[in-house]
């Protein structure tokens, strides 16, 4: 049995998706979402439950938010993430791959998906190794200006380190941790710490 998540703000689409994956023995719907809480909300509390995330593109009028859902719910599980959309826009499709989607369907061609699912599931052909290695690639990209002590600081604010944690840890002063900070934002165009860790795991792209 295969455990999935839909996310979509349209209910009709939603409820029609739900039917028609219901309908296979191997699917179990888990949970819908319509919106980017409420998706993250369900991850939260049963992301070690979830195998695949079926998660749309537009969630809102914000550009692509269905990217930054899927951004956001990677460290609460390892669920495979298929985007969904009504347009077929090459920067999307490359945008999600950079933070990891495993595949992107058009919604008109919604009978792929019991395949893509599938295959998601039971395999880890060339073309996911390739997804996978152009995410790392594409956020690897991001740390590349970076000296070697602001890409350990990254790391640690990545992990969650305050500043005054990062200090004690590495033995350094205030005054040189907050400059390598501010380096640091420098560098990757951002205003804070939370944006340049959004805008490394999305691969560059950053929501506004």
């Amino acid at each position: 049995m295969i455990n999935l998540l839909l996310v979509d703000d349209d209910a009709n689409w939603l409820h029609a998706l739900k039917l028609y994956l219901a309908a296979d023995r191997n699917f179990f719907v888990m949970g819908t979402a319509m919106k980017h809480k409420e998706a993250l909300d369900f991850i939260k509390f049963h992301g070690h439950e979830i195998d695949i995330v079926l998660m749309d593109l537009h969630l809102s009028s914000t550009k692509w938010d269905g990217i930054a859902v899927a951004t956001e719910i990677k460290p609460y599980c390892d669920a495979k993430i298929i985007m969904l959309t009504s347009f077929e826009e090459e920067e999307a499709v490359l945008q999600s791959f950079a933070v990891g989607a495993v595949n992107f369907i058009p919604k008109f061609h919604y009978q792929w998906l019991p395949e893509a699912i599938r295959t998601a599931y039971y395999m880890e052909g060339p073309i996911q190794i390739l997804v996978k290695e152009y995410a790392r690639l594409k956020q690897e990209e991001q740390l590349m200006e970076l000296t070697p002590a602001e890409r350990v600081i990254f790391e640690l604010i990545e992990e969650g380190l305050t500043q005054q944690q990062i200090q004690t840890k590495l033995y350094k002063s205030e005054k040189t941790v907050k400059n390598q900070v501010s380096a640091i934002l420098k560098k990757l165009g951002v205003k804070s710490s939370k944006e340049a860790i959004r805008k490394v795991r999305q691969g560059g792209w950053l929501q506004s």
